[in-house]
């Protein structure tokens, strides 16, 4: 699901004006998954507006079976949790639906892809930094994973080259006060900046 896709965008915010406009606007930018969280009012209405329009939606933050279930209904093609969390796994297996779970230590990730992951989200990222994605890459080297929490324009580069196939931009791309206020050009102008600082080569 990640395949050419370095970038997935999180959304956090009080008030979406138009969840497709915000998509193309990152779209615009070069972010092409967005990833609308269940603890945003009226998640499934963002994620049917979206996914109608043919932008490639999932839905985060998913804990329970039942939550992801209506994220599928309303057109998520992918699902992501912040932790381990086995129903949402089999009801992503059952649907043949990708899901990202979450884990910070190498024994959750192992958890992770017993049940069937298609990348594992390193989370909160920001807490062991870059380096540590290299240290994870020995013991599991064809397993992808994705940094999440504290990724920034800043220091995504070197996230992906130590080894996160993807990174979450967060409120570097979407802050919750431009999504509400539907900037779209600053929010394409900030996807932009984030994407040109992730395809330049990191240099220590």
């Amino acid at each position: 699901m990640l395949s050419g896709d370095p970038v997935i965008a999180v959304v956090r915010a009080p008030r979406i004006p138009d969840a497709a406009a915000l998509c193309a606007a990152l779209a615009e930018g070069g972010i092409r998954l967005t990833e609308f969280t269940c603890t945003t009012s009226n998640v499934t209405d963002h994620l049917k507006r979206a996914s109608e329009a043919g932008w490639r939606v999932g839905v985060g933050t998913v804990l329970t079976a039942d939550q992801a279930e209506r994220g599928i209904a309303a057109g998520a093609s992918f699902l992501v949790t912040p932790g381990g969390r086995p129903e949402v796994a089999a009801r992503a297996r059952a649907r043949g639906v990708p899901v990202v779970l979450g884990a910070l230590t190498p024994t959750e990730v192992a958890l992770a892809v017993d049940l069937g992951a298609a990348a594992v989200k390193i989370f909160p990222a920001r807490v062991f930094g870059p380096g540590y994605f290299k240290d994870l890459r020995g013991p599991y080297p064809d397993v992808p994973l994705v940094a999440s929490g504290g990724v920034n324009a800043g220091n995504a580069a070197e996230f992906l080259a130590q080894g996160a196939l993807a990174v979450c931009a967060g409120t570097d791309v979407v802050p919750p006060e431009a999504v509400a206020a539907g900037d779209w050009a600053e929010i394409t102008r900030r996807a932009r900046v984030f994407t040109e600082a992730c395809a330049a080569p990191f240099e220590r």
